[in-house]
């Protein structure tokens, strides 16, 4: 293996040193997500789902917030409007990975695409904090992302079936908080984000939008209006800087 001084500065590189460090990484992170996993499972259950479409739905969906918004929108049977709204929203969500994915340019940009983009099919949100962490404490590494990514998605579908399994014997999940997952984790998200009161400005105008958007327009249109609402508040703050 090789140094990080060896390697030279910023140039990024592919190690089964870094494989292991990213996994290290998210260790921290493994009870957190194992909850939110868990919660998910215990939803789908109650949602109608099988086993096995909760867990297909972990392995290869992999985006907790997604998967828990998708339940709050989910019916049987689907329709065709059950189905655009629910990629409609689910897209809107996950519109973040647009942001995270162009905060990576710099660093993943000179590897081969080839090798980095099948690695963005596993980042989440955590591990792309640990990543951008590693980045800006000077690390280089590109398999940390990996190593982190793949560290979470280990545990995500276990949890996922062993809340299915406590999801079907539990009559009403809302009584334990199960409802309260999905905020929980993005307030919790928002704190190793945190820049100063001035850059908290999109996020409080996001959040004051969304209300005010979901008490008075029936439906989920209060996350659009929302992330919207954020985004070009965002850009004045960035424009004004």
């Amino acid at each position: 293996m090789h140094s990080e001084t060896a390697r030279g500065a910023g140039a990024p590189y592919w190690s089964i040193a870094g494989l292991w460090l990213g996994m290290r990484y998210a260790l921290p992170l493994l009870p957190g997500s194992a909850v939110f996993g868990a919660a998910f499972g215990t939803v789908a259950a109650q949602k109608g789902l099988s086993l096995t479409d909760a867990a297909l739905m972990s392995a290869f969906v992999f985006a907790g917030a997604s998967q828990l918004v998708a339940m709050e929108i989910w019916k049987d049977p689907l329709t065709f409007g059950t189905i655009a709204t629910l990629a409609l929203v689910t897209g809107v969500v996950n519109m973040r990975m647009l942001l995270m994915g162009a905060s990576l340019r710099p660093w993943l940009g000179p590897l081969p695409a080839a090798q980095v983009y099948p690695v963005l099919l596993m980042n989440t949100d955590a591990s792309w904090l640990i990543s951008i962490r590693h980045r800006a404490e000077g690390g280089s590494d590109a398999s940390v992302l990996l190593g982190s990514s793949i560290a979470l998605w280990i545990i995500w579908v276990p949890v996922t079936m062993l809340g299915y399994v406590a999801g079907a014997l539990i009559a009403d999940p809302r009584r334990f908080g199960v409802d309260l997952i999905l905020p929980m984790f993005f307030v919790a998200m928002l704190v190793p984000l945190w820049r100063g009161p001035r850059h908290a400005v999109p996020w409080a105008v996001a959040g004051f939008v969304a209300l005010l958007v979901q008490a008075l327009v029936p439906g989920y249109w209060f996350m659009i209006a929302g992330s919207l609402s954020g985004a070009i508040a965002g850009g004045f703050i960035d424009d004004r800087r």
